[in-house]
């Protein structure tokens, strides 16, 4: 699907690649026509990005050009203009709108490394005449800034950020924002700012949203929450998030440090950064404080909200007061920014792949180019019938970013930047792979052979570690078996004997009777891993596991209803509907299976332990406890982890948060041991962990006690 290269070290080595500029080490322009020329650029992006149109500059793109403009200034301040975005807030805003803001809503000044962060905080000392009594450390949400007031308890008004001083009535959209209740649970009368962003949920659901009702899908969350908020007529609702960043008119608020305000509009039920799962980080040193910043980019991938940076206040009032601001920016706050997670560059070419169940993607082919830290040169485009709604054509200049951090996307294209002479994309008519005809029912496109048009695929996830974990039966052997007509389907492996298997190249009969030994060994594995290895649409590991424990049986699941499938956590209707389907598209390799032998049933948390022991990772209502596993468990896999949780009746989970129950840790332990440090979460060693499962299924109850002490 996509190609990544680690970006520290190897950008010397990677053609093409266009420079990231240091923003902290920029160079001046040269003559005043090049500073006044990138004021323009800039005015012009920070018009588009502050009224929610569509973004015209990538963050990097724009953080490099306003470095260059202020070293400019700084070796040329005769050349300087009094509407420079150093000196203005929001440049190139004309009229915020109609609400003026109680107190200007500032920009704040960036840096983008370690060095810098602790050259802000000497001067901030320095300003002060003392050390910072502390500071906080929160996400930079990637989101529209808003000012929201409450009178008597009740929201009253919603303001857009605007051009800081002014800003757009946006009251009747922001209704329903969650996170913004419409009653506070005590009747003050307060002003709180945050942003308004979409999660990751949000966007997707907004994009399907958006093209039901004939649009075309936003470019980027940001986009998509800033044009949703301005919408007046919108025909449908799209889901928004709000958190809170700050407070004014807090009624016994003066005097309050930052953290402690954040904690009081958190008791008046609004939502706040610290609430959030990137959470607020209270730190007494700057050492602490960058520490806090490198957990929170290592962990950013894991929040389930875009951040695009870090931002660090001095948490005491008094500190704050005497830094004061300029005309643009506070003294006591800054923004640590990460590296882009949105970049532009060229489409060279779309590519149709067919994957292991016969579905049809098409995948874009870029000029390389750095997004997140990683260097990018292939994403995915979704689907087809997304691909025509955006409009996105070779030659163009599109939006890439790494949704989740991880899976590189093409989000849309800079349609007046688009090339003379391109041409929309032509989806393919027949399958690539096998020539067979495509099924255009749903948005994912399939082969009509389905599986058997990747039977290679198909054999080889049946055969994986995290599937039946059949050793010995690699993609070469799997390759020769297809080739031979030995296999078509994952039943035809228990057929196989060690006469049919010496028979292929390179199989003698040692190797052949260990691989036949390997393939009965697999008849026994649980329920959770034939599913997986089916490669049910819509489901993986985890939802594998999920179904086989609802339901029990293979019998028990096939007998489902949708409605009764929806009953199954994070389970909805559309996914539902395609389980039940695949469910009776496999039921001949599911009869098959089960005539050889293959389980069909996976043991209960209540009947995995010798004599039944009570589930140690429930709580006394039996409801599971949420546990993260960060560094390795002796002894298992990070699957076999995942599963080892939902055998001691816990819920495995991939971030840590205020809603975690456990963290254990093992060696290699990162970002998630420090933020549950930071919680004050409890922890247990992965070693514990491990005798912890070990006497479990002993049904050894006292070892078990006194390994949860």
């Amino acid at each position: 699907m996509s190609t990544t290269v680690p970006a520290p070290g190897t950008l010397a080595s990677t053609p093409q690649v266009a420079p990231v500029v240091d923003a902290n080490h920029a160079a001046a322009y040269d003559t005043p026509a090049g500073y006044r020329a990138a004021i323009t650029e800039i005015r012009a992006a920070a018009a588009a990005y502050y009224t929610g149109g569509d973004i015209v500059m990538d963050d990097a793109t724009y953080d490099a050009l306003l470095a260059r403009v202020t070293a400019t200034e700084a070796a040329h301040p005769q050349w300087a203009r009094p509407d420079s975005p150093t000196v203005t807030v929001a440049a190139g805003v004309a009229g915020g709108g109609d609400v003026a803001h109680s107190v200007p809503m500032l920009s704040l000044d960036n840096v983008f490394d370690a060095t810098t962060l602790r050259g802000w905080a000497a001067r901030l000392d320095k300003a002060l005449g003392r050390p910072a009594a502390g500071y906080t450390v929160e996400p930079k949400v990637d989101g529209m800034a808003i000012a929201a007031r409450y009178v008597a308890g009740s929201l009253v008004q919603v303001a857009t950020r605007g051009d800081g001083r002014t800003g757009e009535d946006v009251t009747l959209q922001a209704l329903g924002v969650a996170g913004l209740p419409a009653q506070l649970t005590q009747p003050v009368t307060v002003e709180v700012r945050g942003e308004v962003f979409m999660t990751d949920a949000d966007f997707a659901r907004a994009n399907e949203l958006r093209i039901a009702h004939g649009g075309r899908a936003f470019a980027n969350p940001r986009n998509a929450a800033a044009g949703t908020l301005r919408a007046r007529d919108r025909a449908y609702d799209a889901p928004l998030s709000f958190v809170a960043y700050a407070v004014h008119d807090l009624p016994g608020g003066v005097g309050l440090r930052h953290s402690a305000a954040m904690a009081a509009i958190s008791r008046l039920g609004v939502a706040t950064t610290a609430g959030s799962t990137a959470g607020m980080a209270l730190c007494a040193t700057v050492d602490e404080v960058v520490a806090a910043v490198e957990w929170l980019g290592t962990a950013r991938g894991d929040l389930g909200f875009g951040v695009d940076g870090v931002v660090v206040k001095a948490d005491d009032a008094a500190d704050r007061a005497d830094a004061g601001s300029s005309s643009r920016a506070p003294r006591w706050a800054i923004a640590y920014k990460f590296p882009a997670d949105t970049r532009t560059t060229r489409l060279v070419g779309i590519e149709v792949q067919v994957g292991r169940t016969g579905v049809i993607t098409p995948v874009a082919v870029l000029d390389p180019v750095q997004v997140g830290g990683v260097v990018i040169i292939s994403a995915t485009l979704h689907n087809f019938d997304d691909l025509v709604r955006r409009d996105v054509r070779v030659g163009d200049t599109v939006w890439v970013r790494r949704a989740g951090e991880v899976i590189p996307e093409v989000t849309g294209a800079k349609l007046d930047d688009r090339p003379a002479g391109a041409r929309p994309f032509t989806p393919p008519q027949v399958c690539p792979r096998c020539g067979g005809d495509i099924n255009r029912t749903q948005k994912r496109w399939r082969c009509v052979r389905g599986r058997a048009c990747g039977a290679a695929e198909s054999l080889g996830y049946f055969a994986a570690r995290d599937a039946m974990d059949i050793e010995g039966l690699g993609d070469k052997i799997v390759n020769a078996l297809v080739a031979a007509n030995l296999v078509t389907d994952p039943a035809d492996l228990y057929d196989l004997d060690v006469a049919t298997l010496a028979g292929l190249e390179r199989m003698g009969p040692a190797s052949a009777g260990k691989l036949v030994a390997n393939i009965t060994a697999s008849r026994s594995q649980p329920l959770s891993r034939v599913l997986t290895g089916l490669g049910v649409r819509m489901t993986g590991r985890s939802m594998s596991r999920r179904l086989a424990r609802h339901f029990g049986t293979m019998q028990a699941l096939r007998d489902a209803t949708v409605e009764q499938l929806q009953q199954v956590e994070a389970v909805g209707p559309e996914r539902a509907a395609t389980i039940a389907a695949e469910l009776v598209e496999l039921g001949p390799v599911i009869d098959k299976l089960t005539g050889r032998g293959v389980t069909m049933t996976e043991p209960g948390p209540a009947s995995a332990a010798a004599g039944g022991i009570r589930p140690p990772l429930r709580t006394e209502d039996g409801t599971p406890m949420t546990v993260v596993i960060t560094g390795s468990v002796p002894g298992l896999t990070r699957n076999e982890g995942n599963e080892a949780i939902e055998t001691l009746g816990g819920k495995s989970s991939g971030s840590v948060s205020t809603r975690t129950s456990l963290v254990v840790i093992g060696d290699g332990a990162g970002s998630k041991a420090q933020k549950a440090e930071q919680l004050g979460l409890r922890t247990m060693p992965a070693a514990t962990f491990a005798a912890l499962l070990t006497a479990y299924q002993a049904g050894d109850q006292t070892t078990v006690e006194s390994l949860l002490r």
